[in-house]
């Protein structure tokens, strides 16, 4: 029995337009989605999580769709708007990418980003996050963050760079105790075979990330998204342009940063200046 189609929804975002067209184009020409494999550079797999957006539109998949249908430019046209769109689904998507990424590289401003955090750190921002939040509540995030930590325990693990502003490590979050817990946790992870940890200090000046967070994410198909985030908004870029040039403003950043031995003496430095 053949899998049951994902209804399609063209008026939710111009990605879903594209996929709705895709299918619609296909099935009046009589093609299955894996004949079409067969005439375009993408997999069926790929070509289906397309239809329902899914799946991050190919740069040279729109050219090759109007060729083969004949559609005169529709699919171009149709990419130049989907690649400049803010994901409509950009937390749970960013959350799907980061299971699937082989490499992930964080710059983080003002807090140590999510997949470091230990339980009393996330704990303290999420009660300061919202005040009026029940005790169960907080408890819930606490357990969602923790669980997403997981995916630096899987086999294969992704490889994780991170810079960290020297504000992450001076603000005394939860207190003088948690925030000695959270640097002991940053410590264990400064050099290891998976992972590598700079601090960029203050004496650097400005630089072009400063005001936010990003996350790099390489994916299992050597596709690479960024996501950035402010104080409680997040945008997820999927388009190569825009993705390139942070990952360029990210690399120049990590030139700038403290050696990882540089790093662990660093933290090892602000680690005795908190009072127990």
């Amino acid at each position: 029995m053949a899998a049951r189609q994902r209804e399609l929804t063209p008026d939710r975002s111009a990605r879903h337009l594209f996929g709705a067209e895709l299918r619609g184009h296909r099935e009046r020409a009589g093609m299955s989605l894996a004949r079409l494999a067969e005439v375009v550079p993408s997999s069926r797999s790929h070509l289906a999580r397309i239809e329902v957006a899914e799946y991050m539109i190919p740069p040279e998949l729109p050219a090759h769709l109007d060729a083969a249908f004949g559609t005169d430019g529709l699919f171009g046209k149709l990419y130049a708007l989907a690649r400049r769109e803010v994901h409509p689904d950009k937390y749970r998507r960013r959350m799907e990418l980061e299971t699937r990424a082989r490499a992930i590289a964080c710059y983080a401003g003002q807090l140590v980003p999510g997949l470091l955090q230990t339980e009393d750190y996330a704990r303290a921002l999420f009660r300061v996050s919202n005040p009026k939040a029940t005790v169960n509540e907080i408890e819930e995030k606490v357990a969602a963050r923790m669980g997403r930590q997981a995916l630096l325990r899987a086999t294969p693990s992704p490889h994780l760079s991170v810079i960290l502003d020297e504000a992450s490590l001076r603000r005394p979050v939860g207190g003088a105790g948690v925030m000695r817990a959270q640097l002991a946790r940053l410590m264990g992870l400064v050099d290891t075979p998976d992972s590598v940890i700079q601090v960029l200090p203050y004496e650097h000046g400005e630089h072009p990330l400063m005001g936010g967070t990003l996350d790099l994410l390489r994916l299992d198909d050597g596709t690479e998204v960024a996501y950035e985030e402010s104080i409680d908004t997040g945008q997820l870029l999927e388009d190569t342009e825009t993705v390139m040039a942070r990952i360029q403003a990210y690399d120049l950043l990590r030139a700038y940063a403290l050696s990882p031995t540089q790093t662990a003496a660093f933290i090892r430095s602000v680690m005795e200046e908190l009072t127990p």
